[in-house]
This record gives C-alpha cells, sequence and structure tokens, in this order.
C-alpha cells in the first residue's frame, strides 16, 4: 500500500506585524505562498491542502491551482489551532487513507521539496510518529504526523500549535535539520534582509 501523505499549507494569519498580507510578497518571481505550493507539488503522490483566512478573497486569486485544495477557516483569528484542525479535516475528506500529514506553513522562503520529501523518508526509515525540522535549537515546521496523532490534532484550539502535541510525545519525536528554516517572514526587515 502506498505510504499517503497530504500536505496542509498554514496561510490563514493576518501578517499583522507586517502590514500586508505575507502570503502575497513577491519572492523569486512568484510569492511566498506559490513558492511553499510549488515545493509541495514536487513531492509524488501527495494530496495538498491550503488553508486561508485572513484576506482569503485575495489569496484565493492568487492561487487557482488545479493540484491544490484550498479551504477558507472562519474561525482564523483565534488562531493557529483552529487552521491545523481545518487542514487536517479537509485533507480526511478527500483523503480517508492519509497515513501522515506535512504541516508547514508560507513564510519559511527556503523550504524545498527536498525538506519535505526528508520528513517522509525518516518518517519511514525510523518508524517514529513525529518527524519535526530542527532549526536554531528549536522543533518546529514543517512537521510530519502519522495517523496516531489525527485525532490531537484535530482538536487543537485557539493559540495551541503542533508544538504543544510534539512536546507531549518528545519520546516517538525524530528532527532532521532544516538549517534555514529559522528565516522567517514576520516583519518588512524581514522581508527586505531576505529579497537584499
Amino acid at each position: 500500500m502506498k505510504n499517503k501523505t497530504g500536505i496542509v499549507i498554514l496561510a490563514a494569519g493576518n501578517s499583522s506585524r507586517l502590514g500586508q498580507p505575507k502570503q502575497l510578497l513577491v519572492y523569486k518571481d512568484t510569492t511566498l505562498l506559490k513558492n511553499t505550493i510549488a515545493a509541495a507539488s514536487l513531492v509524488p503522490d501527495t494530496t495538498i491542502v491550503v488553508v486561508t483566512g485572513s484576506n482569503h478573497e485575495l489569496i484565493e486569486k492568487e492561487i487557482h491551482l488545479t493540484q491544490v485544495k484550498i479551504v477558507f477557516n472562519p474561525d482564523w483569528p483565534s488562531g493557529m489551532g483552529t487552521s491545523i484542525s481545518k487542514g487536517l479535516t479537509e485533507l480526511l475528506s478527500l483523503e480517508p487513507n492519509s497515513q501522515s500529514c506535512i504541516f508547514t506553513v508560507c513564510d519559511q522562503p527556503y523550504i524545498s521539496s527536498e525538506v519535505f520529501e526528508n520528513l517522509g523518508n525518516h518518517y519511514i526509515e525510523t518508524k517514529k510518529g513525529i518527524v519535526a525540522s530542527a532549526y536554531s535549537g528549536t522543533l518546529g515546521t514543517p512537521v510530519l504526523f502519522d495517523k496516531k496523532y489525527f485525532k490531537e490534532l484535530a482538536e487543537l484550539k485557539g493559540q495551541e500549535g503542533a508544538k504543544k502535541i510534539i512536546n507531549s510525545f518528545l519520546e516517538d519525536v525524530v528532527s532532521i535539520l532544516f538549517e534555514k528554516g529559522e528565516i522567517d517572514i514576520d516583519t518588512i526587515e524581514d522581508y527586505n534582509n531576505l529579497i537584499s
């Protein structure tokens, strides 16, 4: 049986510190969000779900792509947990046999299909239930969860993120190095540093 996996791209935030939708910032002749979608699209046998929230009409206009399913999270203001839950629910309605799911954000410009494939390969090799990216002394996104954690993920609320589950099950976590994972875009300074 194929190891069916999903990639859920969390793109619902309102970029409050940036003052404009970071999902649509221009990067490498595309946008940060399309850059993430392009990397995910190179991973074989994957169902891709993009969770939108703030500015969703604007963002959905940008990504009229057949290879991704867009789902709007009306509860986005209450926090990342609701987007994780919404994205996973959507993935399972499209692909009920998903064995695992990768959650990723749209403001890590150095994301690549290799990072996603590395997570999947480590999952198969180590048989661990959680494969997280490691950078600057922390574990974070992109992160892969085995289906045994889908219930916990679906129950996340408000500001709770995937880290809550990573920290609760550390004995079942393996990490892969994603050195440039620490670079994300929260402020205009971050963006200017990226493009300079």
